[in-house]
């Protein structure tokens, strides 16, 4: 076992992990966040994208060793400090971007690293980015639009697929 000591959502945290430990792992079963969602264990679903060092990646594909002091950000750090939703999540409750709820911590996180990137993207460009995440409940059709509404786009004109 190793300590490993990384700043998420602001607050540096260490705990114990073994070299073959998972950061998605770490993340829910050493530090408690269990926002941060395991689908997979292939890296195919997107359930568990985080931010290391302000950059997207699929937790579940990255040992928590490689994580040792960075900075990581995960769904539970991306509202307010007294739980007011972001724009984005906003968006996805008002947008009804989400029904279960399983893959929306991850799509959440993957749509937050277009928009750092490209603050008004289009309709294509936004499905092109959630190639990497699986939603089985919505189509996708209202988390397109959810995140076209977080960017202050008009999404009138989106159609239904």
């Amino acid at each position: 076992m190793s300590q490993v000591t990384m700043t998420v959502n602001g607050k540096q945290m260490s705990g114990d992990a073994e070299g073959r430990t998972l950061l998605s792992q770490f993340l829910r079963e050493t530090l408690g966040l269990t926002g941060t969602h395991v689908g997979c264990d292939t890296s195919q679903c997107g359930a568990c994208v985080v931010h290391v060092d302000g950059v997207a990646v699929k937790s579940c594909t990255m040992l928590a060793m490689e994580a040792d002091g960075a900075d990581v950000s995960t769904i539970e750090g991306q509202a307010a400090a007294d739980g007011t939703l972001n724009a984005l999540q906003q968006a996805f409750q008002d947008h009804h971007g989400l029904q279960c709820g399983f893959c929306t911590p991850g799509m959440i996180m993957s749509a937050a690293d277009l928009l750092k990137a490209n603050p008004k993207p289009t309709e294509a460009e936004v499905r092109h980015h959630l190639e990497g995440n699986i939603c089985r409940c919505t189509g996708y059709h209202n988390i397109v639009k959810a995140i076209m509404a977080a960017s202050g786009q008009d999404v009138s004109s989106i159609a239904a697929e």
